[in-house]
């Protein structure tokens, strides 16, 4: 089974071709790259990773790829992955036949392309907003650094505060009590201070 030059074009180089898939009369398909039948979940998955198929009527050869990726589509509404808004499929539906038909699958195609780019480039932003926030990448050393900070903002603003006890506690006590000698005296010539006036 050959290739459509629509299919051919569509390729980009350096990528793989699509993997061509035969439906036989039965339903079932066949995997000519790996000579083996699948399902529909297996061409779904290969959907979700981004590898690319087509599908064809193995008696007749005619592309039925939309009809496939429509059935796909179909069957993942029916497990609860509710992806189309009712309103939506309604829009769909009134749209066949109608002046604006032709116009519809490009329109749809290059919306979902850009929801796609968005997505990525959201993703990406996240990724390096994340990264700056999170210089070390260890989630566990940030928060020892924000222990240390707070350690060291509660020390400042209140007095007795005690936090981490240094290894020396005598050290600790001693500049309390120098500390606390030195507000004293402060304290004292501010009062001498106001009986003078």
């Amino acid at each position: 089974m050959a290739l459509s030059a629509e299919t051919l074009s569509d390729a980009k180089p350096g990528e793989k071709p699509p993997v061509v898939v035969k439906k036989y009369a039965n339903r079932r398909l066949y995997n000519t790259e790996s000579s083996s039948y699948i399902t529909l979940e297996n061409l779904a998955e290969m959907v979700r990773i981004g590898r690319d198929f087509v599908v064809y009527d193995a008696k007749s050869g005619d592309d039925i790829t939309r009809g496939v990726l429509t059935q796909i589509t179909v069957e993942e509404e029916g497990k609860g992955q509710n992806l189309l808004p009712t309103n939506f499929l309604r829009q769909l539906i009134g749209m066949y036949g109608g002046q604006m038909q032709g116009l519809v699958p490009k329109y749809l195609e290059h919306a979902m392309t850009s929801f796609a780019q968005q997505q990525d480039q959201m993703r990406a932003a996240m990724q390096k907003t994340m990264g700056s926030l999170f210089p070390f990448g260890n989630i566990e050393e940030v928060g020892r650094q924000n222990m240390a900070m707070m350690e060291r903002a509660f020390s400042m603003f209140t007095p007795f505060y005690r936090g981490a006890e240094p290894a020396n506690p005598s050290d600790v006590h001693g500049s309390e009590i120098e500390a606390l000698r030195a507000e004293i005296d402060r304290l004292r010539k501010e009062l001498e201070a106001a009986k003078k006036k």
